[in-house]
């Protein structure tokens, strides 16, 4: 029996203290503050009482620590599906904001020449198109139950422009993904529809540092 609800989670605040676009860097962790978050995540989980049958996550650091608590609320172990992982990106280690920005360097300004793709990394179409498919196989995969996913901002932000019929291309400053934020899916049909949209660690926002992408 196939899932009944797909909970899209991202990963709490990274202990980032030099403010760089870190990506798929390795060696990028939780914070402190990011391991509250990413356990208000877990908690709003627990008071839905729902069943969860599955969890997954991106192979990058701060997403399986993220799952972590989500983990021991539900007694099951996460699996990694490297399709829910951070876009590549040519910014990465670099800092985007500031008098030090990638942006004022005239030798990465041939990165920008066309935001709606992007030309600075992975495809918008390409980061929707791997993160539906993933969600595909998890919904079908479930033995009943919800499924928990922890990803990355810019993955759960073109699944649901995908899913709104909008145009991949956005602003990055305008997106509804905020640390360990909760998006969730139910199947309609022949496809999926977003139900929901939580941000259990609201209160905990303030005090964090969230590094977007370009």
């Amino acid at each position: 029996m196939p899932a009944d609800q797909i909970h899209l989670v991202r990963h709490g605040e990274v202990f980032n203290p030099q403010g760089v676009l870190y990506g798929r860097l390795d060696g990028y962790g939780l914070s402190d503050l990011g391991r509250r978050m990413a356990q208000a995540a877990a908690d709003d989980l627990v008071a839905r009482d729902r069943a969860v049958s599955a969890v997954l996550a991106s192979p990058l650091q701060r997403t399986r620590q993220s799952a972590d608590p989500v983990e021991q609320a539900f007694g099951l172990e996460a699996s990694v599906d490297e399709r829910l992982i951070e876009p590549e990106n040519r910014f990465e280690g670099k800092r985007m904001t500031g008098r030090e920005s990638a942006l004022r360097d005239v030798r990465n300004w041939v990165y920008l020449v066309n935001p709606w793709e992007p030309s600075w990394g992975e495809p918008f179409g390409s980061i929707a198109t791997r993160m539906l498919q993933a969600i595909d196989d998890a919904w079908h995969a479930a033995d009943g139950g919800d499924v928990v996913m922890v990803s990355h901002q810019l993955p759960i932000w073109m699944v649901h422009r995908r899913l709104a019929g909008r145009s991949l291309a956005h602003d990055p400053r305008r997106r509804r993904c905020a640390l360990s934020s909760i998006t969730t899916l139910e199947r309609r049909g022949d496809r999926f529809v977003e139900v929901g949209y939580a941000d259990p660690a609201a209160g905990l926002g303030a005090q964090a540092t969230d590094v977007g992408a370009v």
